[in-house]
């Protein structure tokens, strides 16, 4: 019996390629692609595949989000990260969402096969080129009460950025603090300019990295 994969990647052109690459391994069928993160929703719950191939940043719907919403929809697909991102805090984002494996884009033939037989077999799998990080995860997570950046932030913005990252506007989190929306948006500018945050996607893979929200629940 074939392994039924879809794959989710808004390049059309690796898209392509990441086809071409499967028809190299024995047994393995796409019956579905995607190219934005609505579509990758909404064709693998369709076709319940026993694999999802995921880009990470994918547009409409984050990845994350997409990670969370198949994991709860159709638990027995197994999802491997296809990703250009290198960072424990990509990473660690990833596996807390609910992947499986996580694979660099820069992977050869060999490896990416590899990582779809490890992933379908039940194991975890990360990049070999990723094994440097992956100690640093392990090191971060030792000393995460020691080192760790929420240290630097005030109570209200550890409470902003929490709301923020569970995709409340600034409005509703105004509302519902009680405060004036222009002291959110201080709050807000504060703690990503501490943090070295840049937009609300990189806000939730660090609250996810911190602990501060489940992407299960959100």
């Amino acid at each position: 019996m074939s392994v039924s994969i879809v794959i989710a990647e808004d390049h059309a052109l690796f898209r392509s390629g990441l086809k071409q690459l499967l028809l190299l391994g024995e047994g393995l069928e796409v019956i579905g692609e995607a190219g934005d993160g609505f579509e990758a929703v909404t064709v693998t719950v369709a076709g319940r595949p026993d694999l999802l191939l995921l880009d990470l940043s994918m547009p409409g719907r984050d990845g994350l989000e997409v990670i969370a919403h198949i994991r709860k929809e159709c638990p027995d697909t197994r999802i491997l990260i296809i990703s250009m991102h290198a960072t424990s805090m990509h990473i660690r984002a990833a596996f807390k969402a609910g992947a499986h494996g996580y694979l660099l884009k820069t992977a050869d033939r060999q490896e990416f096969l590899f990582a779809i037989q490890s992933v379908l077999r039940g194991n975890r799998y990360v990049s070999t080129e990723l094994t440097g990080t992956m100690i640093d995860w392990c090191v971060g997570e030792q000393t995460e009460e020691i080192a760790s950046p929420l240290a630097q932030l005030t109570q209200r913005e550890r409470e902003i950025l929490k709301l923020v990252a569970e995709g409340c506007s600034n409005k509703e989190i105004a509302a519902r603090l009680s405060v004036a929306e222009k002291t959110v948006v201080t709050h807000r500018t504060n703690f990503m300019r501490k943090l070295g945050l840049r937009n609300v996607r990189e806000v939730t893979m660090f609250a996810l990295e911190c602990g501060l929200i489940d992407m299960k629940r959100r």
